[in-house]
Order: structure tokens, then C-alpha cells, then sequence
């Protein structure tokens, strides 16, 4: 009998190594799905499919006929938590907790029977955390991934009603927001900037502040908007930390070429028509709009006096993004005039 042992140690170590094996690809599997249609990035899809397909290869027949879910006494097991699924991020972070926990169990038990197997299982699990933080919402890599995906962009005006209509236009599939407060004093705008970086949150949008570094900093904004005459990008970037995103105001060439070499993750294209907003400046139009959309390889976001009634024509002009101000702030209905906004976004983008 004592002969069998190392059989039967065997035996069950493979039947451990296949269990685990599956857990990892399952999961895989489910971020990859995603990665690939809901960030549409080619680059994380290709890395999970690269994970999962290495598994794969170490998922032998010899590891498969171990397998006896049968009599599985963990199969019947659950707990609140697995069905318990709130938000995406829960679903992700679930998955890659499935496969971390699984790696693991994979690199300390192939120790004893697949050597091969374990180095593989502890080089994949580091690329699986530098996956993880790559689609962390808090990111840098995160957050540029939610700005290109953000095509309608507001920016705040003041209003006794200002977070009721920043909410319903959040329900109505905004998802980027720029406070923007010129009047107020600073203890205000940072309590206002606090209160709508936790809507933010609440609702999946970016939230940035518009000139003021240290009240980015002080509401945990996801960054800032600078304008030409407001702190280098560097200085900005330095301040807030790495993964905040940095944006700035451009109206021609030389003002958009020295944005993309201070490293904006992107820039505002504007005023294409005149705007109160904006007074004194003079309407752009649709030619640098279009200088833009060729010669720049960051986010542009067309903005100045766009509404309902123009934004066909700023869209047929080149623009893929947009950023409005009274078009939501001034509307009877934010969140029907959001949901609108971007109706003409998504139809007027179709390939």
C-alpha cells in the first residue's frame, strides 16, 4: 500500500493542476471579453488571448483524465459574494482574483510533478497584475482608455441647481465632466468640486477641474483642464501625480503643436462658433477643426457654441468629439438633451 502513495499523491496533485488550470482560463476568458468588445483594445485583448493560450498548452490530456467533477465536494460550495455582481469593476475584479488565486495554486503545487508549469504559472501571474492596473479605471492606461471613449464632454457653467443637472445629464450617458468656476471662492469650489467628483464616481465618469491644480488635487479628480496662459503641463502633471489626466485649451496650429509637445492627453478645439463663454474670442470655424482632426493623434474635443442644431455640421466637419456647455447646462431637460447629443455622436461616427 505504501508503494501507491506517490501514485495516488500524483493523481490528485494533477486533478488540483486541472482544476486550476480551468479556473484560470475561465477567467481569462472573461476579461478578455472586455477587453476585446467593451474597451475594443486590440493590444489587452491580444495579451489575454496570449495568457489564456499558454495555459492551454500546459492543460495535457494526463492533467484532463485526473479530472473527477463528480466527486468534487467543491461544486456544491457558494457563497453571496459570487452571485453579488454591482458594477463591471466588481465583475472584473472577481475574475482577476479567479485567476491570480489560481496561478498560485497552480506554481506551488506543479512544484511537485510539473516544474515547468510552475515557472510558467509565477511569470504569469505578474503579467496578470500588470494587466489588472493596466484596466483599473484609476490608471493613467485606464483613464485615457475613458477619455477616447467619452465623444461628449461638459463643461460646467454656475447654477443654484448645478449638481441636479450634472446627475440627470450622468443618467443620460455623460461621461466626462469639467467643472469650470470662475466666481466662486476657493473653499466653495472645493466643496462643490468634492460633491461632483463623488456623482462622478457614482455614475462611471471622468472628472476634471478646470485652471485650478490644487483643487484637482484636493476633490481627487481624475485631472485637470489648463488653458494657454495657465501652469506648464509638466508642472500640472507633477503636482497632480502620473495617472491624472492633463488637458489644454488650443484655437490654432502653433497652439495645438505646443500642447501635443508639453504631453496633453488631449485638447480642446475651439470656439468653433462664437460663445458667450468665451468672450473676445473670435470663432474659429471649421478650418482649424479640420487641421486638428489631421495632425493630431490625441483626443479633440470641437467645442464653442455647439448644440443640437450645429452639431451636425461640426460632426460632418471632422469632429468625433464634443464639448458642450449650455447645450446640457441650459436645456429644460439635461438628460434628454444629453442622451440626444450623443445620439448625433454615435450616428454621425457610424463607419
Amino acid at each position: 500500500m505504501q508503494d501507491l502513495a506517490p501514485i495516488l499523491c500524483h493523481a490528485r496533485v494533477c486533478r488540483i493542476l486541472d482544476a486550476n488550470l480551468d479556473r484560470a482560463r475561465e477567467g481569462l476568458r472573461v476579461i478578455e471579453e472586455w477587453c476585446r468588445l467593451g474597451c475594443e483594445d486590440a493590444e489587452l485583448t491580444a495579451t489575454c488571448k496570449e495568457l489564456r493560450q499558454t495555459l492551454a498548452g500546459y492543460h495535457t490530456p494526463e492533467l484532463r483524465s485526473a479530472r473527477q467533477t463528480d466527486h468534487d465536494p467543491g461544486t456544491a460550495l457558494t457563497h453571496p459574494q459570487e452571485r453579488d455582481r454591482q458594477t463591471l469593476q466588481d465583475v472584473l475584479t472577481a475574475n482577476f482574483a479567479r485567476v491570480q488565486e489560481a496561478l498560485r495554486v497552480i506554481e506551488e503545487y506543479a512544484k511537485l510533478t510539473h516544474a515547468d508549469l510552475s515557472a510558467a504559472a509565477k511569470t504569469l501571474r505578474y503579467r496578470v497584475y500588470i494587466l489588472e492596473q493596466a484596466l483599473s479605471p484609476q490608471s493613467r492606461q485606464g483613464r485615457l482608455r475613458r477619455l477616447h471613449h467619452a465623444r461628449l464632454y461638459l463643461v460646467t457653467s454656475p447654477s443654484d441647481r448645478l449638481l441636479e443637472r450634472v446627475e440627470a445629464a450622468l443618467k443620460g450617458g455623460l461621461r466626462l465632466v469639467q467643472y469650470r468656476d470662475k466666481t466662486n471662492d476657493d473653499q466653495t469650489r472645493l466643496k462643490i468640486a468634492q460633491q461632483l467628483q463623488a456623482l462622478c464616481q457614482r455614475y462611471g465618469a471622468l472628472f476634471l477641474v478646470n485652471d485650478r491644480v490644487d483643487i484637482a488635487v484636493g476633490a481627487n479628480a481624475d485631472g485637470v483642464h489648463l488653458g494657454q496662459t495657465d501652469l506648464p503641463i509638466a508642472l500640472a502633471r507633477q503636482i497632480l501625480g502620473g495617472d491624472r489626466l492633463v488637458g489644454r485649451s488650443t484655437t490654432n496650429p502653433q497652439e495645438l503643436e505646443r500642447a501635443l509637445q508639453e504631453g496633453a492627453d488631449y485638447v480642446g478645439v475651439g470656439p468653433v462658433f462664437a460663445t458667450p463663454t468665451k468672450p473676445g474670442k473670435a470663432a474659429v470655424g471649421f478650418d482649424y477643426l479640420q487641421y486638428a482632426r489631421h495632425h493630431c493623434s490625441i483626443p479633440q474635443f470641437a467645442i464653442g457654441g455647439i448644440d443640437a442644431s450645429t452639431i451636425g455640421e461640426v460632426i460632418a466637419a471632422g469632429a468625433t468629439h464634443v464639448a458642450v456647455v449650455r447645450a446640457i447646462m441650459d436645456a429644460a431637460d439635461p438628460q434628454q438633451a444629453t442622451q440626444d447629443l450623443l445620439q448625433h455622436l454615435h450616428e454621425g461616427n457610424q463607419p
